[in-house]
Order: C-alpha cells, then sequence, then structure tokens
C-alpha cells in the first residue's frame, strides 16, 4: 500500500495484508489515468473479495462478510467503505462480496462462512429507486455498477440476499444495513407493488437491522457477537431493530398497532407513522413494538446518538484508497465515484425536514460536524490525485449551510417532537451561524493547488435569510467565491398551500431570497443566475395549484430542466400522505394527484413549451377553468391552435426574451452548460434518498 496514500495505516494493518504480487490489469484500449494502476495500488490494498486474497493475508475465516448491491469502492462516500475500514480499524477481520449473483448460491459463500455475522446492504440507495424512475419504467444505466451496467442486483436487493445467505448458512447471523433497510425496518407502503409490507427483517429472514447512521451500533454489535453473546440476545443497542417472540423484557415502549389492524384500516397506518415520526429523536425516542401474526414482534429501540466530532473525523480519516476496486478497471470504473471524487463530506442530519425527504427517519435532525482539521486533511489528499485540476466539487452534506445543530438544547434533551425548526418560520431559538461555514471555505480556497471551491449540495435559503450578520458574509462569499454562473436551489413549488404540505418556506421567503442574490450579484459585479428545483404532482397540489407553478415558470422566462415528479419512497411524510390520503399529523385529508394522466397533465404544465406537451397542457387549462391562459397575450400559455412541428420552437405566447435578459423571480435567465465543471449542476434523486446517496449519508 502507498505510504503517500495511506499515512495512517498502522503496523497491525501491515501485518495482517501483506504485500501480494501486483496483477496486471486486464487489457483496455485506454487505461484510467486515475484509476487503481495509475494509482499504484493493487488487491492488498482493498478488502478480500476472493479466497485467494484472504490466503494471501493468512486468513483461514473472516469475522464479517459484507453483502453489497453496490461494486466495491473503496471511498468514505461510500457507506459500506467506512462500515467495513470502521471494523478493520476495530481489528476485525472483513471480506466484501460486491453484486453476488443472486441466482447462483454459491456467489454468497465465496469466501465461506464469517466467524460472526454476514452484513447485508442494498447499496447506497433503495434498489427500487436505483431500477425504477417515477413512472415504473426501468432505468437503462446504473452509477454504482463497474461501467454503469443495469441488472447487477435484483429488487428488492436486502431482501433477496437475506434469502441467499440463509438457505446456504442457517444460523450464521445476518445483518440488515443501508438505507433499503433503514426505511422499511418496520410496516412501510411499498410504492411499486402498490401496497403495504411487513418490516424488511421478517421477509429476509434477518436476525437484525441497524437502521440510520450506523458507526457506534455496528462496533457494538461486533462486541457484543465477539464476546460470545448469541444474536437473539443481542437487543439492547440503540439504533437497532429485532424480532423476538416474547415483550416482556422490553421496557418504557411504545406498541404500535399490529399488522393485522394496518392491513385494513390505511388511516390507522397513518397514526401508527405518526407515532414512529415522533419517535425519532435518539434523547426523547421511545422503543417502539410493532405486533405481528403468530406471536412475532418487531421491536426498534432508539435512534443511535450522534457522533461526537471526534468519532465523526474518525470515521473520515480511516485509511481508504479512495478508487474503485481493480477489478473494475477494464470496464472505466465505477461512475458514481466521478460525482463525489473531488468533494468533501462535511456534515451530516438535517433540521429542514422536508416532508418528501428521507433524512429525518435515515439520518435524524441533529446536524453533526466535522472538524475543520479532518476536511483539511481529506482536501490536502485531494490535491494529490493525479486527475485533480484544481476544484473542489462540493462542501457539504444534506444541507451546506448547516453546521451545527439547530439549537443547543438538540445536544442534550433532542429536537422538539411536535414542532419543525424552520418551518411554518425559522425558531427564535435556533442558533442562526454561518461564521463556521465561512471560515472553514476561506481555509479550503487558501490549500496549495485549489483554484475553487463550489457549494454544490444546496442550501437553505430560509436558514441564510434568518442570519443576523449585517454583512451578509456568507452571501457575498458564496456568490463571490463558490458558484460558477449557476445556484442550483430547492423552492421545489411556489403555492403557498402545497409549500404548507411539503414542509418548505413560503413563496415569499423564496421571493426574498431571489432579491437578496440578485442584489449581490449586482454588488460584485458578476452575471449569476439561479436555476430551481421544481417538483409537480406532490400531495395538496391540484391543478389549480400546478397551472400558479406554470404561471411562475412562464414569468421566469425559460423552462426549468430540473422537474421531477413526486417519488414516494418508504418511510417518508409525503409518501404516507401519498398512500392514506391524510397528513398523519393532523389526520385531515390532502389531495393526492395519483393517476399516471394527472401526473403528465401537472408535469406537462410545468414543461408547456415543449410542442410535444400541447394536448396536456389545454386539456389541464380546461379542466382548471384557466381558458384565460390560452391565446396570444403575453400571459398566455398556449396558443389556441396546435403549433406546426416544423415551425415550433420553445418560445411562449408573446415573450420577448433575450439571452441575457432578467426575468421577474429568479435573478436572471441561467445560460446553457449547466453540466460543466463546477456548474453546480449536482444531478439528485428527488426521493430524498439522492441528496445522501452521493455523500456517504447511507450506512449499514
Amino acid at each position: 500500500m502507498s505510504a503517500r496514500r495511506h499515512p495512517q495505516r498502522t503496523e497491525r494493518h501491515e501485518k495482517s495484508a501483506p504485500a501480494s504480487p501486483r496483477r496486471a490489469a486486464p487489457a483496455r484500449a485506454h487505461r484510467d489515468p486515475a484509476g487503481p494502476t495509475a494509482l499504484g495500488l493493487t488487491r492488498a490494498d482493498f478488502l478480500p473479495t476472493t479466497r485467494a486474497d484472504m490466503d494471501a493475508r493468512g486468513w483461514e475465516q473472516c469475522d464479517f462478510v459484507y453483502i453489497c448491491g453496490d461494486a466495491y469502492v473503496d471511498h468514505p462516500s461510500f457507506g459500506a467503505a467506512i462500515i467495513c475500514r470502521l471494523l478493520e480499524s476495530h481489528g476485525y477481520k472483513v471480506g466484501f462480496i460486491a453484486q453476488p449473483d443472486w441466482r447462483d448460491p454459491a456467489s454468497i459463500a465465496a469466501l465461506g462462512e464469517p466467524r460472526l455475522a454476514f452484513l447485508v446492504s442494498a447499496g447506497n440507495m433503495d434498489s427500487m429507486v436505483n431500477h425504477y424512475s417515477v413512472s415504473k419504467h426501468r432505468r437503462r444505466t446504473d452509477a454504482y455498477t463497474p461501467g454503469g451496467r443495469m441488472g447487477a442486483r435484483p429488487d428488492h436487493a436486502t431482501i433477496v440476499y437475506g434469502n441467499l445467505i440463509r438457505r446456504t448458512f442457517k444460523d450464521t447471523p445476518i445483518i440488515l444495513g443501508g438505507i433499503e433497510a433503514s426505511l422499511r425496518r418496520l410496516a412501510h407502503y411499498d410504492y411499486w407493488q402498490d401496497k403495504l409490507k411487513r418490516s424488511v427483517l421478517l421477509d429476509s429472514g434477518a436476525d437484525l437491522i441497524i437502521y440510520g447512521m450506523g458507526e457506534r451500533p455496528v462496533v457494538e454489535l461486533a462486541e457484543a457477537l465477539d464476546a460470545g453473546l448469541p444474536i437473539d440476545q443481542v437487543t439492547y443497542i440503540d439504533g437497532t431493530v429485532y424480532r423476538t417472540r416474547s415483550i416482556d423484557g422490553v421496557y418504557d415502549a411504545v406498541t404500535l398497532p399490529s399488522w393485522d389492524e394496518l392491513e385494513v384500516d390505511r388511516l390507522t397506518y397513518a397514526r401508527s407513522f405518526n407515532v414512529q415520526y415522533e419517535n425519532m429523536d435518539p434523547f426523547s425516542g421511545h422503543r417502539l413494538v410493532e405486533p405481528y401474526p403468530h406471536g412475532v414482534y418487531v421491536v426498534q429501540n432508539p435512534p443511535a446518538k450522534p457522533l461526537s466530532q471526534a468519532e465523526f473525523d474518525e470515521a473520515y480519516d480511516l485509511p481508504y484508497t479512495r478508487c474503485y476496486h481493480p477489478d473494475y478497471e477494464a470496464d472505466g470504473g465505477v461512475p458514481a465515484l466521478k460525482e463525489v471524487k473531488m468533494s468533501l463530506i462535511s456534515n451530516r442530519g438535517c433540521f429542514g425536514e422536508c416532508s418528501f425527504c428521507a433524512l429525518t427517519f435515515h439520518q435524524g435532525r441533529i446536524v453533526q460536524a466535522r472538524s475543520h482539521e479532518s476536511l483539511i486533511a481529506e482536501a490536502r489528499r485531494i490535491t494529490e490525485e493525479p486527475d485533480f485540476k484544481g476544484y473542489i466539487n462540493d462542501v457539504g452534506g444534506p444541507t451546506a449551510n448547516f453546521r451545527q445543530p439547530a439549537c443547543k438544547k438538540q445536544l442534550t434533551r433532542g429536537a422538539c417532537v411536535r414542532k419543525r425548526c424552520l418551518w411554518p418560520s425559522v425558531c427564535r431559538q435556533m442558533d442562526v451561524s454561518h461564521e463556521d461555514y465561512v471560515r472553514l471555505l476561506r481555509e479550503l480556497r487558501a490549500l496549495p493547488g485549489v483554484k475553487k471551491v463550489f457549494v454544490r449540495s444546496g442550501i437553505r435559503f430560509d436558514y441564510l435569510l434568518a442570519d443576523p450578520d449585517p454583512k451578509q458574509t456568507f452571501l457575498r462569499e458564496l456568490c463571490e467565491h463558490h458558484v460558477s454562473g449557476q445556484l442550483k436551489v430547492a423552492p421545489e413549488h411556489v403555492s403557498d398551500a402545497v409549500l404548507s404540505v411539503m414542509g418548505k418556506p413560503s413563496r415569499a421567503v423564496y421571493d426574498r431570497f431571489v432579491d437578496e442574490y440578485r442584489r449581490m450579484n449586482k454588488q460584485l459585479g458578476k452575471k449569476q443566475y439561479l436555476v430551481p428545483y421544481l417538483m409537480s404532482s406532490h400531495p395538496g397540489s391540484t391543478l389549480k395549484e400546478a397551472v400558479e407553478l406554470a404561471e411562475y415558470v412562464r414569468d421566469m422566462g425559460y423552462m426549468p430542466e430540473q422537474v421531477q415528479d413526486f417519488y414516494p419512497t418508504p418511510s417518508t411524510m409525503s409518501t404516507c400522505m401519498y398512500y392514506t390520503g391524510v397528513d398523519p399529523r393532523t389526520m385531515k385529508p390532502v389531495y393526492v394527484p395519483k393517476t399516471a394522466h394527472e401526473k403528465a397533465l401537472q408535469r406537462a404544465l410545468i414543461q408547456y413549451r415543449k410542442p410535444e406537451n400541447y394536448d396536456l397542457v389545454r386539456e389541464a387549462l380546461q379542466k382548471a377553468g384557466r381558458t384565460d391562459l390560452i391565446g396570444f397575450g403575453p400571459k398566455c400559455l398556449i396558443r389556441p391552435t396546435r403549433p406546426n412541428p416544423a415551425r415550433s420552437g420553445t418560445q411562449r405566447p408573446g415573450a420577448k426574451v433575450s439571452p441575457g435578459k432578467r426575468s421577474s423571480g429568479n435573478g436572471g435567465k441561467p445560460q446553457r452548460g449547466s453540466g460543466k465543471r463546477g456548474g453546480n449542476a449536482h444531478g439528485r434523486n428527488r426521493a430524498g434518498q439522492g441528496r445522501e446517496a452521493n455523500r456517504g449519508g447511507h450506512r449499514s
């Protein structure tokens, strides 16, 4: 292993992983200039993936075997890498089986039976989100598979892998982790099968789930198993879910409605979900018991406590190769790594609490941040990469400008159970400051070889506006140093009725931010624009609200490319609304666009300039009683007759928007080329998972 790249490797590591002869990479026309071979990495620098790798280390048996739906990438933006390296640092022998052939039981036994347990994860994303679009069409590529090839993992990968292991190894403990298992740990609505499903623990044949951020629970679990404690007695670890036939010893528990009750009444599920939501805090949350038929209970322990800054730093300071496994070099590597290789994860957790986002159920509301020293050290390693061009592509996490808990109370008593930090307005008790983040960005900009540091994770503009700094230092430095022409923000909608359901700030707040952003760029003499993410068909959005959003798009003067239909993924507040038709917090009815046709109508309204959307837009306007928007006037969306395909363009009726002209409510018209280097054009999965899928947010 290269000493330059791994100064942290200990003597124990060197003894357990003797150098082996370098295996020649498969011949290919264009070798990756930043691949394992170019970096001087060999198989010995990675965890064992074959019996031969184990033999080279002198291992007869692994302590843990990690089964993953993703390719093996040893980078801290991949949750599997963090968990495996963390266990390794505690002295455990960990093997890695990436994307096993689920049709062949032998693939799961490639490293033999582990001494302690199998660890199973579907990967950085839910396998169903990975495979299917919101319209349930099969995706063509998989960024977490070598060469971007689709089809290397099964649907519902956690369940399939668990059962495959159990058929081969009858008694070996199976521990589930990752975002797929985390968000399916109790009864949940499955959008793809359009039905309520049991806890993934029961359908997978596994013994335990580690949910949320798993560094602390996985080490506690390893110590318990290593001490000889049977898996059915490991029932006390926070951040875990287990099944049992007796709850006599379960204390301080809240009993949820039974599976039989949930199956027959959607409103009962809504009430159950709200109880789960109110018990997601590591300080105030109770144990939850979900009864199932035949005397089976699924018990969720309270969430694990947040990591200290030292523990957070430790997880990211482990000796990662920061590269994909040599086996993938012939395929050109793993595409997902390119998105995050030159980025820094500075925080985790989010008190923004958007209804459609899974982070509350997965990472929690209490923000934790890495130290400047840890981040600077990682940034220096990035500058040593052979393909580093001087650009750090991101410094952030779920929300870039959150660098401390919302208030001091959260670290001792937890987040408020029935109050949100930012909605309907910023809490008066909130500690709003960007001082630490500004200092961090300044330190990173000053590093030798760094030309520019981008902020691409996304910022909460309501939090930014609440900063009492009269000089608006963060906004100024954001515009001056950390944006390249376009800043992507996520107002999601403009109707206050929909924004209220989403848990997002009102339109007036966004409009104020647009004005401040425009004013600051004018002061700096910069022509930089805002590109808003917009969402159609979210619960609460009728055609009336969809037309309101279309009118806003009209006034922006251009058609947004970043439009996403609401995607009902497991265990979000919005998904519960989608399934039940009520807001689980109030039990009041919420309108839900469900049919494919209505969703198409709402999406077409946002992209009304597309000629192929003409019929849908006309139908939507007629149904909404807004035929005043059909005509030739400057406020009209479409003309009375279908445009001639040979002559049609993207210009709306009456519009005269020049490339450099400003348009109301957006700070200017964005230029093309959002995919250029550093262009703040980070793709996202609007399920709320993709915000973290490439930032190490999903642990096993």
